[in-house]
């Protein structure tokens, strides 16, 4: 089994964050020894309880956190409801869920904080779901006006913007997609731009150590990330992908990400937007004054 996470990758941020600040894209694993990784569980994270969760936060001046459910976890979702109860408002939550979940389930996780529902279509991780189950959730959880998450590839992404393009509820796509910048990023960046002027998507400026090709601090990424937040500042989201699963590079330094944030969203207004506002109103946070 993975090492735990430690503090030792958790640093202080040359930035100062704007009071409310979300990290609108982080997991949670554990503490094992109350909740025990599942047999069925597609890969098998380091354990990154909650307490290490709040710490990186304190440090890094993040108020407000939105936990997406890992499929490290399979469909256990009492570590999460676990983190909510303690974050007491400071967390929200997404669910992984089969189609086979009652309705009575997706009350008592919406009561609980969760606020959305993940759906992920990459190879390593179950492949894209059946339309059918795609639907039967959906259908499950409209009546709680959830948000629902896609975490696609940039191929993919080509592949089902219209399945995407057609969801009724509002759509938040994980990692900008997850681009190929070593391919043109043309037909990419114009689907993005198509669902986000939809007015129902938003996208999560997140991931910067997956997509990047030249490594810390991740500069190559700059680019993309800044037309996307440029084309539709109130639409854009951000996370820190915390703790870093299923990487095949160095492990990112999570201060280093956050500094990455001035260079994607050069101005105060910009980054106001992306770190609080746009996550206040797409959540259900309250926004706090100026």
């Amino acid at each position: 089994m993975s090492a735990a996470i430690s503090d030792v990758s958790i640093q202080t941020g040359r930035r100062v964050l704007p009071a409310g600040a979300c990290d609108a894209h982080c997991h949670i694993f554990g503490p094992f020894d109350r909740f025990p990784l599942p047999d069925d569980r597609s890969f098998t994270p380091p354990e990154a309880p909650e307490a290490a969760l709040r710490r990186l936060h304190d440090r890094l001046g993040f108020d407000r956190a939105v936990i997406v459910h890992s499929q490290g976890h399979g469909r256990d979702h009492r570590p999460l409801l676990d983190a909510l109860a303690a974050g007491r408002g400071r967390y929200r939550g997404v669910a992984v869920l089969g189609s086979d979940v009652s309705a009575e389930e997706v009350g008592r996780l919406d009561v609980a904080g969760v606020c959305g529902v993940r759906f992920n279509f990459l190879a390593h991780l179950g492949g894209a779901p059946a339309p059918q189950r795609m639907q039967a959730v959906l259908a499950l959880v409209r009546p709680f006006d959830w948000h629902v998450a896609i975490h696609v590839t940039g191929a993919d992404l080509m592949r089902y913007a219209d399945l995407i393009a057609a969801i009724e509820a509002r759509v938040v796509i994980d990692h900008m997609a997850r681009p190929d910048l070593s391919q043109n990023l043309g037909a990419c960046r114009e689907i993005l731009f198509r669902l986000l002027d939809s007015g129902r998507v938003w996208v999560k400026l997140s991931g910067a150590d997956r997509i990047s090709l030249a490594g810390a601090p991740y500069h190559d990424v700059v680019p993309f990330a800044r037309s996307l937040a440029e084309h539709a500042p109130e639409r854009v989201l951000w996370g820190s992908d915390w703790p870093h699963v299923n990487i095949s590079g160095p492990m990112p330094g999570d201060a280093a990400l956050v500094d990455l944030v001035a260079e994607i969203a050069p101005s105060d207004s910009l980054r106001q937007r992306l770190l609080v506002e746009n996550p206040a109103e797409l959540f259900g946070f309250d926004t706090p004054p100026r």
